[in-house]
C-alpha cells in the first residue's frame, strides 16, 4: 500500500466500525486501504486486497472506463452509481457505489463507500438504469404473468428488437448449446437455482454470452426471475488469443524468456523447464542474474540500451544449466514496450549441433591440408613406385607429365577418402574413377556411374535416391535409388556441377551421415558408399554465384585430382592414336597396323581442344575415310589452330634468368656501376647477385664489377 496514506490507514480502524464497504483507490485504480466489511464480503483478507485493482473486483470496469471514471469524480467531486461486483469465489452481486473525491499530502484519492443492493431494490431500478458498461444488459421475467423486461443492451446482444424474443421458449435457439440453455432456466423457475454461464450464440459470427439468472422469492414462492446478459465476446477472443499465443510458446523447441528492464523473468517457456533442468516453482523465483551469474549490470543496461535504440539485438552467449553446465546459442531479443515500460523478449537457440558441424567441417579442412601436405612430401619417393598396376582400364601413359595424375590415383584408391576428379572435357575422369575403384578395397563391390547432366532435374532425386510407389506423379512402382545399389562399393558422380542447388544438402547428408530418405518414404536408409566426383565446371565460381554449395564442396574435395589436357602430354599422342587405330581397325574388318611418321607429326602440332575423346573421334573417322596397313595424312586431319601448348612455356625462374643473362651480355657482365646490370634492371647491388646465386648464374671470366 502507499507510504503516504499511513496516517490515513490508522484514522480507517474507525471505518471498520460501519456497516458500509468502504475502499480507498489511488489513480491506477489500485486499492489502498479497505475496511473489514468490504474484506469480508468479497471473500478476500486486507493484504489479498492490497494486491488487488478495481478491475479484479467490478467486472462492468475497463482500463478505459476507469481513466474516465476517475476523471469525472476528480473534476465532479462525487458521484453515484451501480455496478456489479464479484467475490473471491466468483460470486456475482450488485452493488451501489458513493465514490467522493479526497487529498492527502498533495495527492488525490477516491473514497468509495459500497452498499449491496437488495433485491427489491435491483427490481426496482432494472429498468430504469441501463448498464452499458461492458455490453451488460438485464431482464426480468414475471412468472405470475408470463410477462418479461428487458434493457435496450439486452436486447441488442441478443440481435433482437422485440422483447418477447428473449422469453424462455425462444430465447433457447438464440444460442447453439439450445439445450443447457433450456434446462437452466428450468432449474432457475422450478427450483429457485441460480446460474452463471458462458454461452455461444448462433450469430454469424457467433458471439460469447455470459447469461446470468437468479430467483426472486415472495415468501417461500418464486415469482420472479433477474437476469443478466453481457457480450463478452472481445474478452473471449482475446483470452483464445492470449492462451493460442502461450501455447505456441510454451510448445516451441527454442528457450523463450520475457524480462523488464530491472532482470525480472516474467514470462518464460515449458522448454525452459527440461532444457535448464530447474523446476517451474524455482524458475518462478529466479531473474536473470540469478539464471546467469556471468550477466553483469553493465552488459544488461547496454543490452537494453541497445534494444530501445535499434528494436533489436542478437549475439552468441552460453547459456548454464542447474548442474553447472554451459551450452552454446544463439540468442535474439526484441524490444517491446506495454503500459509505458520496457520489456525484452529472448528467443534463444540451442547451437551445439551447428558448433559440431563447424568443427567438423574445420577439422576436415585440417585433414585436406595435412593430406596435401603429407603427399608432397612422399611425391619424390612415389614416382619410383609407378608401376604398370595403374594403367588398367585402358588409362595409357607414356608421358612424364602424366605420372603425377597417376601417382594420386595410387595413393588414394586403397583409401575410403572422397575424390574429386576435375579437369576439361574428354581427359578421361571417368577412367581415372575406374581405376580409383578397381585398385581399391571396394572393387568386389559395384562402381555406379550416374551423369548429372544427362538426367532431367525432375528425375534427378529419384534415380539417386530412390522413390515409392505413389510418391508422385507417374511412380506406378517403387524404384531403388542408385546410392542403395552402391551400397559396399563406389558411385561416380560426373557433372557434378549440374546437380540441383535444391538437391545439393541431401547428397551433403550421405556424405556427412551416410544416410538419406527415398520419396514418398518413412524410414531413413543408411548407406555405405565410397563417392567420386567429377566436374569440367569451376566450383569455387559456382560457390560465388549462389548455384554450388560451399559446405558440399570441401565435402567432395577431401582429395582433388586434376587430370590435366592432352595439349600437356604430347608424348602420349602417338600410343594413344595407336591404341585407337588398332581398336577401330577390329570393328572395321581392316589392315591398319601402324601411324606413318607424317601422321603423327601432324597429331603433335595439334592442340585438340577436344582433347582425348577427340582424338579418338579423329582416328575412328580416318579408320573409315582410310586404307591400310599404314595411317598416313588425309582430309581427316584438322587444320592446325596452333596456340602454343603449355609445355611450350618456360617457368617464370627460367624466363627471369634468360633476361638477366641478356642484360649482363649487354653490359659486358657489369652487375654495379652507372652502366652495370643493376642499374637497368632497376635493383640493388646486392639483390642482382643475389638473384644470380638462385639461378645459377655463373660469373663469367673477365666479369668486370
Amino acid at each position: 500500500m502507499d507510504k503516504n496514506i499511513t496516517e490515513l490507514q490508522i484514522k480507517g480502524k474507525l471505518m471498520d466500525m460501519l456497516p458500509y464497504e468502504v475502499v480507498w483507490i489511488n489513480k491506477d485504480a489500485n486499492f489502498i486501504y479497505v475496511n473489514d466489511k468490504f474484506s469480508s464480503t468479497v471473500g478476500y483478507s486486507k493484504k489479498e486486497c492490497s494486491k488487488l485493482s478495481v478491475l479484479d473486483i467490478n467486472i462492468t470496469v475497463t482500463p478505459e472506463s476507469w481513466k474516465k471514471h476517475w476523471q469525472e469524480v476528480m473534476e465532479k467531486g462525487n458521484i453515484k452509481f451501480r455496478a456489479v461486483h464479484k467475490t473471491k469465489k466468483g460470486k456475482f452481486y450488485d452493488v451501489e457505489v458513493y465514490a467522493q473525491k479526497f487529498s492527502y499530502n498533495g495527492k488525490n484519492y477516491l473514497c468509495g463507500i459500497v452498499n449491496e443492493l437488495t433485491e427489491s431494490i435491483f427490481h426496482k431500478n432494472l429498468i430504469d438504469n441501463t448498464h452499458s458498461i461492458a455490453n451488460v444488459g438485464g431482464w426480468e421475467l414475471n412468472l405470475q404473468d408470463g410477462s418479461i423486461l428487458a434493457t435496450p443492451c439486452a436486447l441488442a446482444i441478443l440481435n433482437t428488437e422485440d422483447v418477447e424474443d428473449l422469453t424462455p421458449p425462444k430465447v433457447i435457439y438464440k444460442f447453439k448449446n439450445s439445450d443447457r440453455l433450456k434446462f437452466l432456466l428450468g432449474q432457475v423457475i422450478r427450483k429457485g437455482i441460480s446460474f452463471n454461464e458462458l454461452l455461444e450464440s448462433n450469430d454469424s459470427p457467433s458471439k460469447y454470452i455470459r447469461v446470468v439468472g437468479k430467483p426472486i422469492f415472495k415468501g417461500d414462492k418464486i415469482y420472479k426471475i433477474q437476469g443478466v446478459y453481457q457480450d463478452l465476446t472481445e474478452i473471449k477472443q482475446k483470452e483464445n488469443d492470449v492462451n493460442l499465443y502461450k501455447n505456441i510458446i510454451d510448445n516451441a523447441q527454442d528457450l523463450i524468456y520475457v524480462y523488464n528492464d530491472k532482470g525480472d523473468l516474467l514470462h518464460y517457456s515449458k522448454s525452459l523447464i527440461q532444457k535448464l533442468g530447474f523446476s517451474k516453482k524455482e524458475l518462478d523465483q529466479m531473474g536473470m542474474f540469478d539464471l546467469d551469474k556471468s550477466v553483469t549490470q553493465e552488459f544488461y543496461q547496454s543490452h537494453f540500451a541497445e534494444l530501445r535504440e535499434k528494436g533489436l539485438h542478437r549475439f552468441e552467449w552460453l547459456v548454464s544449466r542447474k548442474d553447472g553446465t554451459k551450452f552454446p546459442v544463439d540468442i535474439t531479443a526484441s524490444h517491446l514496450r506495454y503500459n509505458d515500460e520496457d520489456y525484452s523478449c529472448a528467443v534463444v537457440r540451442d547451437i551445439t549441433t551447428k558448433k559440431m558441424r563447424d568443427l567438423e567441417l574445420y577439422e576436415a579442412l585440417e585433414e585436406i591440408k595435412n593430406l596435401k601436405d603429407r603427399l608432397e612430401n612422399e611425391n619424390e619417393y612415389l614416382q619410383e613406385e609407378i608401376s604398370n598396376k595403374i594403367n588398367l582400364n585402358n588409362i595409357i601413359c607414356n608421358s612424364e607429365a602424366y605420372k603425377s595424375v597417376l601417382i594420386k590415383v595410387d595413393q588414394v584408391a586403397s583409401t575410403d577418402t572422397t575424390v574429386l576428379i576435375t579437369g576439361e572435357s574428354g581427359t578421361g575422369k571417368e577412367l581415372l574413377a575406374s581405376a580409383i575403384h578397381s585398385n581399391s578395397k571396394r572393387k568386389n563391390r559395384p562402381l555406379i556411374k550416374i551423369n548429372c547432366a544427362t538426367l532431367p532435374k525432375e528425375l534427378i532425386e529419384s534415380e539417386l535416391f530412390g522413390h515409392k510407389k505413389g510418391a508422385f506423379t507417374g511412380a506406378i512402382a517403387h524404384k531403388v535409388g542408385k546410392f542403395t545399389l552402391a551400397d559396399g562399393g563406389t558411385i561416380f558422380l560426373d557433372e557434378i556441377g549440374e546437380l540441383p542447388v535444391e538437391l545439393q544438402p541431401k547428397l551433403l547428408r550421405v556424405l556427412q551421415e551416410g544416410e538419406y530418405d527415398e520419396l514418398g518414404g518413412t524410414k531413413t536408409i543408411k548407406v555405405d558408399v565410397r563417392i567420386i566426383a567429377a566436374t569440367n565446371r569451376n566450383l569455387k565460381e559456382m560457390i560465388n554465384e549462389g548455384l554450388f554449395r560451399e559446405d558440399l564442396y570441401y565435402r567432395l574435395n577431401v582429395f582433388p585430382i586434376y587430370n590435366i589436357p592432352l595439349r600437356v602430354r604430347k608424348d602420349d599422342i602417338p600410343i594413344l592414336a595407336q591404341f585407337f587405330l588398332e581398336k577401330y581397325s577390329a570393328k572395321a574388318g581392316k589392315s591398319f597396323k601402324r601411324l606413318s611418321s607424317k601422321t603423327i607429326d601432324a597429331l603433335l602440332n595439334y592442340n585438340f581442344p577436344g582433347n582425348i575423346r577427340e582424338l579418338e573421334n579423329l582416328i575412328e573417322r580416318a579408320v573409315i575415310l582410310e586404307n591400310g596397313p599404314t595411317l598416313k595424312p588425309g582430309n581427316w586431319i584438322p587444320e592446325s589452330e596452333m596456340l602454343p601448348s603449355t609445355s611450350d612455356f618456360k617457368s617464370f625462374d627460367a624466363k627471369q634468368r634468360d633476361y638477366i643473362i641478356e642484360v649482363l651480355d649487354f653490359t659486358n657482365w657489369r652487375v654495379s656501376g652507372p652502366n652495370g646490370a643493376a642499374k637497368i634492371l632497376q635493383m640493388k647491388d646486392k639483390t642482382l647477385f643475389a638473384k644470380m646465386k638462385r639461378l645459377k648464374i655463373e660469373k663469367q671470366i673477365g666479369l668486370k664489377l
